[in-house]
């Protein structure tokens, strides 16, 4: 080959380059808290290049106690935002607010009620604790369904101020907790629990949804399809692979992280089977089931959660983006 060809090749070559680092897609996904293990999918999939295979250059907004990032969304701030549940979304619904959730990265909400270990004989037990710590968001969330069908009763309800001190100090105090936090940080101070997970008790709204604007979904679905889909085989990646990396970006995220709390967290996301199980072993994670969407929604309406009119669930979520097998032919056996 002579000179002039290798030039050519090589200078053809470095403009391909080029042209596809111009061509990436900018796009701000916003989280709804620090950076954590519940999170790892999507640094995952920054830290390893998949976005930008996918022909995206993605920014990670963190949220936080002094960040709301839900507002950011639907003003065009951020493009995608991972949120809490359904319900959610629903409001979102109910007062015109244009977006609307493509998946649903962890099948079972990781909202629990902790009590000390032994204290309590099982769920039902709970009903006769004398006092339950609860924030503002939980009473106005999963209380009601606790009270409409378990029996729970309002005069059990303190304010839960994000402290573990008065949980500690008492044996007998039960209070709501993230399944990936609040156990972890109790057994750290010699504390053993029990924690009750909603979800096996009939709680079925899924947990850490991804939401886009509706103008997205209609205008760029291309774009909100290959988001998805890197996003799932990072989750892959997370779970089943090196997520050193990834590690190191949350880490640099929320300094106040370690890799000790990040692999104990990680450790629960898989015992409790919060992202891979159910339909997400034969459909991919983060799939998204319209049935599950409305029985869902009517466990709010019965429960007195939801008191607006009907709306339509499917301006709340669609399948269209999930449940096509993305990251299956990419996951390995779990033998940590």
């Amino acid at each position: 080959m002579n000179t002039i060809l290798k030039t050519t090749i090589a200078a053809s070559a470095i403009l391909f380059s080029t042209q596809m680092s111009f061509a990436l897609d900018k796009v701000v996904m916003g989280t709804n808290w620090l950076a954590q293990a519940g999170h790892g999918g999507f640094y995952q999939a920054l830290a390893d290049g998949t976005y930008e295979k996918y022909g995206l250059d993605v920014k990670i907004d963190m949220g936080g106690p002094q960040v709301n990032n839900r507002p950011m969304l639907s003003a065009g701030r951020l493009d995608f935002l991972l949120a809490g549940n359904l319900l959610l979304s629903f409001n979102n619904v109910a007062n015109n607010v244009p977006t609307i959730v493509v998946a649903g990265f962890y099948q079972k909400d990781p909202q629990v009620l902790m009590a000390h270990k032994g204290q309590y004989k099982d769920f039902q037990d709970l009903t006769t604790a004398k006092t339950i710590l609860l924030s503002k968001d939980g009473q106005f969330s999963f209380w009601p369904w606790l009270v409409k069908d378990f029996g729970f009763k309002d005069e059990q309800l303190r304010p839960y101020g994000y402290s573990l001190a008065p949980f500690l100090s008492d044996e007998k105090t039960v209070q709501q907790a993230y399944a990936t936090a609040e156990p972890i940080y109790a057994a750290r101070e010699g504390v053993e629990v029990d924690a009750f997970l909603l979800a096996d008790h009939g709680y079925n709204t899924y947990g850490n949804t991804l939401e886009t604007r509706v103008d997205l979904v209609e205008n760029n679905p291309d774009l909100v399809q290959r988001f998805v889909d890197a996003t799932i085989i990072g989750w892959n990646n997370f779970l089943y692979g090196d997520n050193s990396k990834a590690y190191e970006l949350i880490m640099n995220d929320n300094p106040d992280m370690t890799k000790e709390t990040l692999d104990e967290e990680l450790a629960k996301i898989k015992q409790l089977q919060l992202i891979d199980t159910g339909e997400t072993l034969e459909k991919g994670i983060g799939a998204i089931s319209m049935d599950r969407v409305e029985s869902f929604y009517q466990l709010a309406k019965n429960a007195g959660i939801i008191s607006e009119g009907d709306i339509d669930i499917n301006k709340a979520a669609t399948d269209k983006f999930v449940n096509k097998g993305v990251g299956l032919d990419i996951k390995k056996t779990d033998e940590k």
